[in-house]
């Protein structure tokens, strides 16, 4: 069974996300919190498989309550997905900088919201490449600091070439096309090169893929 945090300051929005989750077999909403205090607190007495996490609520923001729960090695398991209304929020990078495990925008598919919080729970990403390529195209216009680049020093070259297509939001079955490899083969790869930079999960290492200069926007591979 999937636990399921739910945390959005509407109650009416919560009760609709509570009914189809609950709807699904494999799933259960086990905690409901109404701002990101509460929902730092509900996630370390529970600790949920996901946390669907607004951005805009009062007090303690989505945006500070996703770097505390993602910060908390009690909670090492857990995995936030960002809940936006608009499919570019501005703090959207932000969080996944910080190890959020994808987003999603709070009218989509009802479908697409259980197969969602499934896709994060067994551990991958929820960032579809057209999305991925979005968020980056946004980003980049802000002013950042970068990650050095001596950051990608442990990777094997054929582990560089496989994040730079990671971070231009290509599938593991994409990457094993290009590259003329098998999908396990890829998919190794990946996994390798998250355990070496030490990232959460593919969207870290799609941000970390920019961050470096490994791919810049606009670079189709």
């Amino acid at each position: 069974m999937i636990r399921v945090l739910l945390a959005d300051d509407q109650a009416l929005v919560r009760a609709g996300f509570r009914a189809l989750l609950n709807s699904a077999p494999d799933i259960s909403v086990v905690a409901e919190a109404a701002d990101g205090a509460e929902a730092v607190r509900l996630a370390a007495g529970e600790r949920p498989d996901v946390a669907l996490m607004d951005i805009r609520m009062p007090g303690v923001d989505g945006l500070a309550a996703t770097e505390r729960i993602l910060a908390d090695p009690r909670l090492e398991s857990t995995r936030v997905v960002i809940l936006t209304t608009f499919d570019l929020d501005e703090y959207i990078f932000e969080a996944l900088r910080m190890g959020a495990s994808g987003f999603l925008v709070k009218d989509t598919e009802p479908e697409d919201l259980l197969n969602g919080v499934r896709v994060v729970a067994r551990g991958d990403a929820l960032l579809s490449p057209n999305v991925t390529r979005r968020i980056i195209a946004d980003y980049a216009k802000r002013p950042r600091r970068p990650e050095p680049a001596e950051r990608l020093d442990s990777l094997t070259d054929r582990e560089r070439e496989v994040v730079a297509l990671v971070g231009t939001g290509l599938s593991n079955e994409e990457i094993a096309r290009r590259l003329v490899l098998s999908p396990a083969t890829a998919k190794t790869h990946v996994s390798r090169a998250m355990v070496k930079l030490r990232v959460r999960d593919r969207a870290q290492l799609v941000v970390l893929a920019y961050e470096t200069g490994l791919v810049t926007p606009g670079w189709a591979g």
